[in-house]
């Protein structure tokens, strides 16, 4: 069963909102207008991925219709989406499966919003020190600044990402890396832009 989406995960919740405070299912065109989406052709598709899933059932008798929420938790209620950090053109090399949803356990992300994070495939060993290693996938949660020991994934210079730990030296950021054979990069603080802090990771098997 694929997981749903984050935009099937607005449609369900509002539904099950709706029920909670009128007692009876919205229509398509609630739904929509909840979303600010025009089309309810969309809304359409949407509730069959659900119906699909197992989460509820369109129901028809009498030339009445109506939507009957399912109460059992299926694998889509234990898994979240992340979307992938932003690479800018020029960048480092994007692999096939980063233009693919990435879906993880919910347990993995505790209390942190998943809307909030985003997810940077970890292009060398910088950070190995720090037990994060080349091909492992970081968590991060989207911010704009951190604090000095913080590990960020930064943009620097306006071009290259990097994930390396943070300091604030004078009118300059250094981003040291946790591994001797690296360098620290030392920038002006106008040439780098936080994008977020490091949460945690996921190494996918070899």
């Amino acid at each position: 069963m694929q997981p749903r989406t984050r935009r099937q995960k607005q449609v369900l919740d509002y539904i099950k909102q709706y029920v909670e405070n009128h007692g009876y299912e919205p229509s398509y065109q609630l739904i929509a207008k909840y979303l600010g989406v025009a089309s309810k052709a969309g809304i359409a598709k949407h509730i069959e991925a659900l119906e699909t899933q197992g989460l509820l059932s369109r129901k028809r008798e009498n030339g009445s219709f109506w939507l009957d929420l399912q109460p059992t938790q299926t694998v889509a209620d234990a898994v979240c989406e992340i979307e992938w950090l932003k690479i800018p053109k020029g960048g480092a090399i994007v692999e096939d499966w980063e233009s693919q949803p990435l879906f993880v356990p919910k347990f993995l992300i505790g209390c942190q919003e998943s809307e909030r994070l985003r997810a940077f495939r970890v292009t060398n060993d910088a950070m190995c020190d720090a037990h994060i290693c080349e091909g492992d996938v970081a968590l991060i949660e989207k911010r704009d600044y951190a604090r000095d020991g913080d590990i960020v994934a930064a943009l620097t210079g306006g071009k290259r990402i990097v994930l390396k730990q943070f300091f604030r030296s004078g009118a300059n950021i250094e981003l040291r890396p946790a591994n001797e054979n690296y360098q620290t990069v030392k920038l002006p603080a106008n040439k780098v832009e936080i994008l977020g802090t490091y949460r945690g990771l996921i190494r996918p098997l070899s």
